[in-house]
């Protein structure tokens, strides 16, 4: 029977495979050890709830906080939800004015169409600030935007379309400063980039299993316990797991599988880093260098290595689909591919509709090759050529 050959993933900012080792750690909770961790009357729970608790323990270890401060949740997506409504709900006394909250044009949907939700359901006073062109958002750009009742300040670590890095020690410290809580969105930066949530102010933090070679459907909500106590309200009832925060049946094997990638993204997170720059570097200059058309969306040093976002003027999105075949990748609209809606992070930066579509976006991974980073760059190169050709004909 013949095999199709599947084409090489550049995909690696949208999902990741799940590592072997990790699949390892996790397979005996699907089988023999299947207890529930709220079960602490027998064997089968006790071995389920420590295995819950190391997780939480290599997580902690990863964050530079408590094991108590970890919350486990189905994904980055359900973990902003979490912290931003589970602010956005709670009322003081009946004078407490609604609360004001700052995040940025560029954050990923899960955090704006939060905040959307919490202001046209809650009534919350929502302001949005621009980025630089390179999609950064500044320290003086939140301050410009701060009220007297502002309760949250959301912005991520990494941009998961454009890579561009943010000064995230520096909002937290300030924020810290003016007793104004700090959340921040790392899906995209967790086990790519040292996280410690003390140094960097952070009283809210969200992360994806899956965006580590870990499992999918699961993730973390950071909360801060001391100085200050963050207290959230509930989004769901029925249950006391998570301390009532987020109740329901644990995910055991996820939360194994997270814990192990945990573990290992931060055993080999510095020669990883340092092997996937070489590789962006040679793919960016491979690119730039042969198309004068071709432009790099994102800050050119403060980026993870593991994105590469390019846009080509005067070049139709149509050709993508046909012209990079054999590369899985993100083209068009990156995250919110399957819409014929531009990127809001590209139309944030100052991209035109048309060069917001021109795009492609390669994400970098622990199997990527130097071969790989050559043959799409080739690919790249030939259909923007073919392009040309086609529209001087």
């Amino acid at each position: 029977m013949k095999t199709t050959k599947r084409p090489i993933y550049f995909d690696y900012n949208a999902t990741t495979p799940l590592h072997p080792l990790a699949f390892e750690a996790m397979r005996p909770y699907f089988t023999e050890e299947f207890g529930n961790p709220a079960s602490l009357s027998h064997s089968y729970g006790w071995s389920a709830n420590m295995a819950v608790e190391k997780a939480r323990e290599q997580i902690a270890l990863a964050l530079h906080c408590q094991p108590k401060e970890i919350y486990f949740t189905s994904g980055a997506t359900e973990s902003n939800n979490l912290a931003i409504l589970g602010l956005a709900t709670r009322r003081g006394d009946q004078n407490d004015s609604a609360p004001h909250f700052i995040t940025s044009q560029v954050e990923h949907k899960s955090v704006l169409e939060v905040y959307r939700f919490a202001q046209t359901r809650f009534g919350a006073e929502v302001t949005l600030v621009d980025p630089d062109r390179f999609g950064q958002v500044s320290l003086k750009s939140i301050q410009r935007a701060v009220k007297p009742n502002t309760r949250l300040i959301s912005v991520m670590m990494a941009n998961n379309e454009i890579g561009t890095i943010n000064p995230i020690a520096e909002i937290g410290q300030w924020a810290k400063s003016q007793n104004i809580l700090f959340h921040s969105d790392c899906a995209q930066s967790f086990g790519k980039l040292p996280i410690h949530v003390e140094d960097m102010a952070i009283d809210l933090l969200s992360l994806s299993g899956h965006k580590i070679y870990g499992p999918k459907g699961v993730g973390v909500l950071f909360v801060r316990s001391k100085n200050p106590t963050v207290e959230l309200l509930p989004l769901l009832s029925g249950g006391t797991q998570e301390h009532g925060i987020r109740p329901g049946t644990l995910n055991v094997p996820g939360i194994v599988g997270l814990g192990a990638a945990t573990e290992l993204a931060l055993s080999g997170m510095g020669a990883e880093s340092e092997r996937l720059k070489v590789l962006q570097k040679h793919l960016i200059s491979g690119v730039l260098n042969q198309l004068p058309e071709a432009s790099l969306n994102g800050h050119p040093t403060e980026r993870l290595a593991t994105n590469v976002s390019f846009s080509f003027r005067g070049l139709s999105a149509d050709i993508f689909a046909l012209g990079l075949n054999g590369l899985a990748l993100s083209a068009g609209s990156a995250c919110a591919s399957g819409t014929s809606s531009p990127s809001h992070v590209l139309k944030a930066i100052g991209h035109s509709d048309q060069l917001a579509r021109a795009t492609v976006r390669l994400g970098l991974g622990r199997l990527t090759t130097f071969a790989d980073i050559e043959l799409a760059i080739d690919k790249i190169v030939e259909m923007v050529v073919k392009n040309r050709q086609i529209s001087i004909a």
